[in-house]
């Protein structure tokens, strides 16, 4: 079996070709005027059925399951037969084959097409995929404003990027990520959330959940058996972890965020000290450093989540765990909330002893994430583009963070916010058992916006709380004040 098209000499000459010319003397050939050619890959067996019978049977196959979609103006005869080197009378009979069964057409001045036939529609996706038809607004927590991705500076840096690069870029490279990135990474952490970070130990991923895959296949490695996490936080994060075979226990949580002071029979920690998410508080300092005596006493790790870091807007920025001990606490990091979810690039500022571990695991499931991309990003820290950035957009923020708050003021004073000194959300208190008619009311009205509920785990001690958390980020600038309207409307 030959995956491609074939001529009648095979195994003498090479059988890949694919057909995608056409006879110029056709009709529908004359300049300005491009016929549709044939342009796809066919299997065609010679072993067993010759050369007339195995294209037959390949072109009756490509339109039996749609890849010639009725219409399709296949080429002349004597083109396909000078493209894959065989007689102009094997392609004429096989065409003339189909015709005879129905799958072809044949019309002077029309040449040969696929003919008019039902095609089988579609899967419909499953309904969970599927998006609301009335939903006008997004409120959706853990987005940025996409809208507000900066084409023009990224297009600059990518484009100096692309001409600067050296060769060896565009190679397999090094499955840390490219030096460039990991260098610029290192000053700017360094700089802005007072993360100790080298070059080497730094390894590039595709977003958060990329690094925290790789750490939990490490971790089980090394024998661990769970992984701690918040009470509240987000379940696919949990999948991660128990899809390589570790328990993911809730800790509980209190005014000062999550209990650290029972840590025993546990091989690693998850958290969100600077602002946990959802809930929205920073871990209070004392529970930080008995996180940190944990893992020195213990030689366990902690996985901390910085993942808007950036974002501070009431308060003295709450510098990285990782500072305390970088031998024992792992920083991930990401571009997904500063910049935009889908560039898919993320870090993890590694203790000395897990940084090889983690870049051999990398180079086993996924090697390296895109070297442009990787590159472009270096450019844009480097060259303050990535500040500039990072401070229009806080700024940005924090005005709908202040208009949030000041229109629940006004029309729904009982609701009371929390949450919001920092990030791209805020928490809206609700009444014992009204969080999911408030839900169902705004999207009755058009807005898409989630429960407090959706983030607690499932096992957690801690007591149920009903509550909105509202991104007042992900809005594109023209649908805020829209948004901001309904919502008020529906919880005031």
């Amino acid at each position: 079996m030959v995956d491609s098209w074939a001529n009648s000499e095979a195994g003498e000459r090479d059988t890949s070709a694919t057909a995608k010319g056409h006879d110029p003397s056709a009709p529908g050939s004359g300049k300005g005027d491009l016929p549709t050619v044939l342009g796809v890959d066919l299997h065609i067996d010679l072993g067993r059925s010759g050369v007339r019978k195995g294209l037959t049977d390949a072109l009756r196959e490509a339109v039996r399951t749609g890849r010639l979609t009725p219409g399709t103006r296949l080429p002349s005869s004597r083109s396909l037969a000078t493209d894959l080197a065989i007689a102009r009378n094997t392609v004429a009979d096989a065409y003339a084959d189909l015709v005879a069964e129905g799958w072809l057409t044949a019309q002077q001045g029309s040449g040969t097409r696929v003919a008019p036939r039902k095609v089988p529609a579609p899967k419909t996706p499953r309904p969970a995929l599927r998006r609301a038809a009335n939903v006008k607004y997004s409120l959706h927590p853990g987005s940025p404003d996409a809208s507000s991705f900066p084409r023009t500076e990224w297009a600059k840096a990518a484009r100096r990027s692309l001409l600067n690069a050296p060769n060896d870029a565009f190679d397999y490279g090094d499955p840390r990520g490219r030096l460039e990135l990991r260098t610029a990474l290192a000053d700017y952490l360094a700089r802005a959330r007072g993360v100790y970070a080298e070059p080497d130990r730094i390894v590039i991923t595709a977003g958060f959940v990329g690094g925290l895959k790789l750490l939990a296949r490490v971790l089980r490695a090394r024998g661990a058996e769970s992984v701690a996490v918040e009470s509240y936080g987000l379940a696919h994060h949990w999948r991660c972890l128990t899809d390589e075979g570790l328990a993911v226990p809730p800790l509980p949580m209190d005014e000062l965020g999550t209990r650290t002071d029972e840590l025993g029979g546990i091989g690693a920690l998850l958290v969100t000290p600077a602002h946990q998410f959802p809930i929205g508080n920073p871990l209070a300092s004392a529970r930080r450093a008995q996180a940190v005596d944990w893992a020195r006493s213990t030689g366990g790790v902690i996985l901390e989540d910085d993942y808007d870091g950036e974002f501070r807007y009431d308060r003295q920025a709450v510098g990285a765990l990782q500072s305390l001990d970088p031998d024992r606490v792992v920083y991930c990091g990401t571009t997904s909330k500063s910049l935009a979810p889908g560039l898919r690039l993320g870090w993890l500022v590694l203790p000395a002893d897990l940084a090889a571990e983690v870049s051999a695991a990398k180079g086993i499931s996924d090697w390296q994430c895109g070297v442009l991309d990787q590159l472009t990003l270096a450019d844009f820290l480097t060259s303050g583009a990535y500040d500039r950035h990072v401070r229009g957009m806080r700024l940005k923020y924090r005005r709908r963070r202040d208009e949030l708050v000041a229109a629940l003021a006004d029309r729904a004073p009982h609701v009371e916010i929390s949450g919001m000194a920092a990030g791209l959300h805020a928490v809206l208190e609700l009444p014992a058992g009204t969080e999911q008619s408030v839900i169902r009311a705004a999207a009755w009205h058009g807005v898409r916006v989630q429960g407090l509920g959706f983030f607690r785990h499932p096992q957690a001690s801690v007591p149920r709380r009903d509550g909105l958390v509202v991104g007042y980020g992900t809005p594109p600038d023209h649908a805020w004040a829209g948004a901001l309207e309904v919502l008020c409307g529906v919880v005031g």
